[in-house]
């Protein structure tokens, strides 16, 4: 009932608020994920103010408007989010706003070469920041909302596009050069929860999650131990914590591993529903991406 109430009291706040935007101030842009906001950022620059609502270590998944959200969501000229039901607990919300300046990201994609999932009322999987082509791809789309939004601007925000579209193919080139370091056989990632399957995909490497697509699935005992079965019986080296999801989830994992008379070492964090903290280069998508790959390679070698 307490949703309900603040997704109405959210609703009502966005239809009446007037637009009092001054001629030639910021335009307000509201962001939901981390990543999203790296990403706006990148192409908006000082032309926009933005400010986002979940912060490093946050889980998209389960995270739930606040009361402090209203007024940043009623403020906004735009609402970028990610879609294909990440922001699981905040689709009341957006759709009710959905006739009124709420912009997906995954709207920019082909849905028919997403990944797809049984778990998610979208039926696909969200994850897609983690496909670094759908990530040029959702660029040109910020591109293109923000230049509608300001067509004075056009120029700016293209040139900021194209910038940061270079950035991501460089970006993909290293990783690529790291990941090829690692014979294909270990190329096998378990993580706490099936947030990497893009990454899987686009790097050829076979991923399995404990949790599946979303954290709101608990893992029961049953999960534990086929998947520990997996993990001896492919000789994976190493396992990996995530920085949004808490670590006893796969201490657990390594536990029943150990129970079995194995080893498996934990490889270390990596980001996957967020990114690192602001201010640091794993709290940028370009960093975060830099040292995931890093941190899976030089575990699984």
């Amino acid at each position: 009932m307490k949703n309900i109430i603040l997704a109405l009291g959210i609703t009502i706040a966005l239809f009446s608020c007037k637009n009092n935007k001054k001629p030639n101030s910021k335009l307000h842009v509201v962001t939901t994920t981390t990543m999203i906001t790296d990403l706006v950022s990148n192409i908006g620059g000082d032309l926009i103010e933005i400010q986002g609502l979940m912060g490093s270590g946050v889980d998209p998944h389960l995270y739930k408007a606040s009361e402090g959200d209203v007024a940043k969501l009623s403020n906004a000229d735009i609402i970028f989010y990610n879609g294909l039901h990440l922001e699981g607990k905040l689709v009341e919300v957006f759709e009710k706003m959905k006739t009124q300046k709420t912009v997906a990201i995954s709207d920019a994609l082909d849905q028919s070469t997403l990944i797809g999932s049984e778990y998610f009322a979208s039926n696909y999987d969200p994850h897609i920041w983690f496909n670094i082509d759908y990530w040029k791809q959702a660029t040109q789309f910020v591109v293109k909302t923000l230049s509608e939004a300001i067509p004075e601007q056009k120029d700016v925000f293209q040139t900021n596009g194209q910038s940061y579209i270079s950035q991501l193919e460089v970006l993909k080139a290293k990783l690529i050069s790291t990941i090829e370091t690692l014979p294909k056989e270990k190329r096998i990632l378990v993580t706490a929860h099936d947030a990497f399957n893009y990454f899987g995909k686009s790097f050829d490497f076979e991923v399995v999650g404990l949790q599946g697509l979303s954290t709101a699935t608990e893992a029961g005992v049953q999960d534990v131990q086929n998947l520990a079965a997996f993990i001896i019986e492919h000789q994976v080296k190493a396992i990996f914590v995530e920085s949004s999801v808490p670590r006893r989830t796969i201490e657990a994992l390594q536990a029943a591993v150990q129970s079995k008379g194995h080893q498996v070492g934990i490889g270390g964090t990596l980001y996957s529903d967020a990114l690192g903290d602001r201010g640091t280069r794993e709290g940028t998508y370009i960093g975060m991406f830099e040292y995931n790959v890093s941190t899976i390679v030089k575990a699984l070698q």
